[in-house]
């Protein structure tokens, strides 16, 4: 019986593959078969990030410098990405920021620094990634949203919240537009996951209970919790899947 979630031969682009989602994301993928190239700003910690998985794995990972708010950066690591392996399958942007500030507070420019990389990254990534996909008419999009994406939060969260209302939205509309030439495009809206940049809470008996207490399964997500999801997305056991978002929340959007 064929394997629906192999990615024997697949190409995986993970943007964002310094962090703690995209770093466990790059593992996942190359777990079961693709060739993955790690793309972020932090090229020290890329290359850190691809020999672990090498190790752990045995595939071949790549590690490209890129900086998502600037085309021409994109444009060159769609060219190298080529040059090595001559096409792309998979795209994974696991790219995100959030700064936190109260709404009468904002600064424009922390503003205009957020959507630069969670909307505007996604947007260019896409489009130099998709003009491959849209060529070879055959591909796998996977955005990275959040349950903040369709649900409000306070704690100066404005800015987060509507950079991922908007990766939904290009993420539907992308589907759309690419759907006669077969590629799929679709999203993870995880709930708060621990990463090095929210370790703090998990350590905070307190925080820690507070956020357990708003999802049904009163847990806390970890980065190997959304890899089931990306790889199904990445695959051929998502081949009718275009369009959606995934939300791997413990439950937390189901009331």
């Amino acid at each position: 019986m064929v394997d629906l979630f192999r990615l024997d031969g697949k190409i995986a682009v993970v943007i964002g593959g310094a962090g703690g989602i995209g770093e466990t994301l790059a593992l996942g993928l190359s777990q079961n078969g693709a060739k993955v190239v790690v793309a972020s700003r932090n090229l020290e910690r890329l290359k850190e990030v691809a020999k672990e998985i090498q190790a752990k794995t045995g595939g071949e990972v790549m590690a490209l410098q890129v900086d998502v708010t600037d085309e021409d950066a994109v444009a060159s690591l769609v060219e190298k990405v080529l040059a090595k392996f001559g096409t792309v399958d998979i795209l994974v942007n696991a790219m995100g920021l959030n700064i936190k500030r109260e709404a009468v507070e904002y600064p424009m420019e922390d503003w205009d620094l957020i959507f630069n990389v969670n909307v505007k990254g996604t947007m260019i990534t896409c489009k130099h990634f998709g003009r491959v996909m849209r060529d070879k008419k055959q591909g796998k999009i996977i955005n990275m949203s959040s349950v903040r994406g369709i649900r409000g939060y306070t704690g100066g969260n404005t800015a987060y919240c509507a950079t991922k209302g908007a990766v939904e939205l290009i993420t539907k509309t992308l589907a759309l537009e690419w759907a006669p030439y077969n590629i799929h495009v679709n999203a993870l809206g995880p709930a708060l996951i621990i990463t090095p940049g929210t370790i703090h809470i998990q350590q905070n008996p307190e925080l820690a209970k507070k956020y357990k207490a708003i999802i049904p399964m009163n847990k806390l997500g970890v980065p190997e919790d959304l890899i089931g999801a990306c790889v199904f997305l990445a695959s051929e056991a998502s081949n009718f899947i275009t369009g959606q978002t995934l939300y791997i929340d413990g439950g937390l959007t189901a009331g």
